[in-house]
């Protein structure tokens, strides 16, 4: 596994599963390895707002096309609607609390540390995180 770097970013991201669907971490991981040959995300949290690390901070993930190094990638479950037809913001409150929590620690342990959709990098053409970070962010007084 190739070394991460000093962590510049936090990248948010959707796994793309239908709304609602239980998919647990170890399948995000087996589907990543199946994909990309490597796991790509930090950290996974599962819909009842449980977090699962999938990488060490020190392990470079394949979250980011071209812009992985020094990027903490986190997934949660969902982010399509049930019929698979539109992108849609589907976090439980458990998972979106999660999420608060693993940006908060990692602002905490990073001062300075970028934080983006997947959606928010150049060249990225997808609606993936399937809400605006920056926006949810102000939101809640981050």
């Amino acid at each position: 596994m190739t070394a991460l770097g000093p962590i510049k970013f936090l990248t948010i991201h959707c796994a793309a599963t239908p709304e609602g669907r239980h998919v647990s971490a170890d399948q995000i991981t087996a589907w990543d390895k199946a994909k990309f040959g490597q796991t790509s995300y930090h950290w996974v949290i599962e819909l009842d707002g449980s977090m699962h690390r999938t990488l060490r901070d020190d392990e470079k993930g394949a979250h980011t096309g071209g812009a992985n190094t020094g990027n903490i990638g986190i997934c949660y479950i969902g982010g399509m609607d049930k019929g698979m037809k539109a992108p849609k913001d589907t976090r439980t409150d458990a998972q979106k609390a999660t999420l608060l929590t693993l940006i908060r620690t990692y602002k905490g342990r990073y001062p300075g540390i970028i934080i983006r959709g997947h959606r928010d990098w150049p060249k990225v053409n997808k609606a993936c995180p399937s809400f605006d970070v920056s926006a949810w962010l102000k939101g809640v007084g981050e």
